[in-house]
């Protein structure tokens, strides 16, 4: 009787123990809950606080009045100014101005209408130029190239297609590029020192390649905006009014469906009558730089 009496009273002062324990658990994980909401409730608090101390500080601060700069800068290619600039030693615009001398340039040739037009009325002045001329009509008008040489006109690269250089891939710009040496080369035995890009476009990566091709960029700082279809009075008047020593003069001796150049062929006998009278000498580019052709 009394062992029974003990085992009642062991059992339970252990299920009361366990109580306690429980419930001291269960009191733990409240205050540790508490704990963390609490500290929670502070960060807040404090992150709140630092916000506001900012938007106080940005207040007192004058705005930007142009805005923020990453709203209005956004970086994008060099402009042709830009890389002129850079590449100053293999884009030129013009030779040097020490002396009375220019270079007429005609872009686009050959073609069987204006081009032997103009040949004509350099031939019968006694002037060399230089003509930028595009393969594939190199290609189609190979007689008029032929002539071009024997009359002692130099040949510039003006690409194969006349390509929209910056819109193309690397393999198709250099194709055009590298075609066009070929097929000028079997005109005239040497291989194009210049180029003149189509529109005078270029992007940096291929002046960077035409550079590693040892070719220098040749483009102008008079423009005759004969391809605008003006008469030779006015395409005579944009040259002789824009003409200094050293200047590089752009024509056109060929042009695109419907372009009318007769303002060009006659415009040319008064260009090369009133500049001579000024004491101004006519070379092709190489002799205007000093280089190779």
């Amino acid at each position: 009787m009394m062992r029974r009496w003990w085992m009642s009273l062991f059992l339970v002062f252990i299920v009361a123990a366990s109580g306690c324990a429980q419930g001291n658990t269960q009191k733990s994980g409240q205050q540790a809950g508490q704990t963390k909401t609490q500290a929670k409730s502070q960060n807040n608090k404090q992150a709140k606080s630092q916000m506001k101390t900012q938007s106080t500080n940005q207040a007192k601060t004058p705005q930007l009045a142009g805005g923020p700069e990453r709203s209005v800068r956004s970086p994008g290619p060099m402009t042709l100014a830009d890389l002129r600039s850079k590449y100053r030693g293999m884009f030129l615009l013009n030779g040097p101005s020490t002396k009375r001398e220019v270079a007429l340039t005609f872009d686009d040739a050959p073609d069987a209408n204006f081009t032997p037009k103009v040949l004509d009325a350099l031939k019968k002045a006694g002037v060399k130029a230089t003509f930028f001329v595009v393969g594939n009509r190199v290609a189609a008008h190979p007689d008029i190239v032929n002539r071009m040489v024997r009359e002692g006109h130099v040949l510039g690269n003006h690409s194969y297609t006349h390509a929209n250089l910056p819109k193309l891939k690397d393999a198709s710009f250099r194709d055009e590029i590298l075609k066009t040496d070929r097929i000028i080369r079997s005109h005239t035995g040497y291989l194009p020192s210049y180029v003149r890009p189509p529109y005078g476009n270029i992007s940096e990566h291929q002046i960077q390649w035409l550079r590693s091709e040892h070719k220098t960029i040749v483009n102008w700082n008079v423009d005759s905006l004969d391809w605008k279809g003006l008469s030779g009075e006015q395409v005579s008047t944009n040259i002789l009014a824009h003409v200094k020593p050293g200047s590089i003069i752009l024509q056109h001796a060929a042009g695109g469906t419907g372009e009318d150049l007769t303002g060009t062929v006659d415009a040319l006998p008064k260009v090369i009558s009133k500049l001579r009278k000024d004491g101004v000498k006519f070379v092709t580019v190489p002799e205007l730089l000093g280089t190779p052709k």
